[in-house]
């Protein structure tokens, strides 16, 4: 077996001016040997896009709402792995906990939604993200009046519910419990809400006639051959340490990619990072077609395909 062609090298002197594919603080790692560099591509990163600064704005707009009786929410759904939970983590970092003297301060707090929507389950939830040890055996009112308490002493001004569409996982009358005590956080503390989910958290909204005027919804819709798109691959590319350009957005291979990936962002980042790592590995030093056609990357139906077949 032979060794990748970076594995073993020494770091590499490489001028600026043969750099400018990529973003001026990734310009520096690309000087670095392989294995650096593929634990750099491996990290997570930040690419910002229009729909992503929507979504923040939109929060940032409902964290600085004065207090009223009935606060807007907001309902962000997508499909799986479309982007929604690093959005959020993005915004919660944007704005993270401190510590006080005597107590500590988180503006926002995220969860997430229990497989099983009941009350318990969902105040047990909310206990485990303030880090809040509780008693198993407290009874659904202890945990709430206790959960109240907490929320209000460590000022938390808007509460995240992500996978919020496990609530339809529920039988209907649990749904409806777990549905009131939405209502009533929202009425009792006075700060937003914000769900997170799928389309089926849409659904589980829309049978509460007055959370579903609450909730504002926004979406974040899979991914087309758009401007928008091509620019989001070029912000990629700009972000990897790779000492040759990658040239991504022409509509056809804008096209290749999408189907590939099925169209999600999540996809995407995977397929792009497996990518830049083989260009790393086999020396090309840029994301072209024939390092795609060598990257080990399956797409969301064939892998479900395979694990049928292992199943049948």
């Amino acid at each position: 077996m032979t060794s990748s062609p970076t594995s073993d090298t020494e770091p590499a002197e490489v001028p600026d001016a043969v750099l400018g594919h990529l973003r001026e603080a990734v310009r520096p790692l690309a000087a670095l040997d392989g294995p650096d560099r593929i634990r750099m591509i491996r990290s997570e990163r930040w690419i910002g896009y229009p729909q992503a600064r929507a979504v923040l704005d939109q929060l940032e707009t409902l964290l600085a709402w004065p207090d009223r009786q009935r606060m807007p929410n907001l309902l962000l759904l997508g499909p799986t792995n479309n982007g929604k939970s690093m959005i959020i983590e993005k915004f919660r970092r944007t704005h993270p906990a401190a510590s006080l003297s005597d107590r500590e301060q988180i503006p926002v707090l995220c969860m997430q939604m229990p497989p099983d929507p009941s009350p318990g389950r969902f105040y047990l939830a909310l206990h485990t993200a303030l880090g809040t040890p509780t008693r198993p055996r407290n009874r659904v009112h202890e945990l709430e009046q206790q959960a109240l308490t907490l929320l209000r002493a460590t000022g938390v001004r808007m509460l995240i519910i992500d996978e919020l569409h496990n609530v339809l996982a529920g039988r209907d009358n649990v749904r409806r419990e777990f549905l009131n005590v939405l209502r009533f956080l929202g009425n009792e503390l006075r700060i937003p809400l914000v769900g997170v989910g799928t389309r089926d958290a849409y659904l589980a909204i829309r049978t509460d006639p007055q959370l579903e005027n609450r909730f504002h919804p926004m979406t974040l819709p899979t991914w087309s051959n758009t401007t928008n798109t091509r620019l989001l691959l070029a912000s990629f590319t700009a972000s990897f340490p790779l000492r040759k350009p990658s040239h991504l957005t022409s509509p056809e291979m804008t096209d290749y990619l999408l189907t590939r990936c099925e169209g999600t962002i999540g996809e995407l980042a995977t397929l792009l990072t497996a990518a830049a790592v083989t260009a790393v590995d086999n020396g090309e030093e840029a994301i072209n077609s024939s390092v795609l056609a060598r990257t080990p990357y399956v797409g969301p139906t064939e892998r479900r395909r395979r694990f049928e077949r292992h199943l049948a």
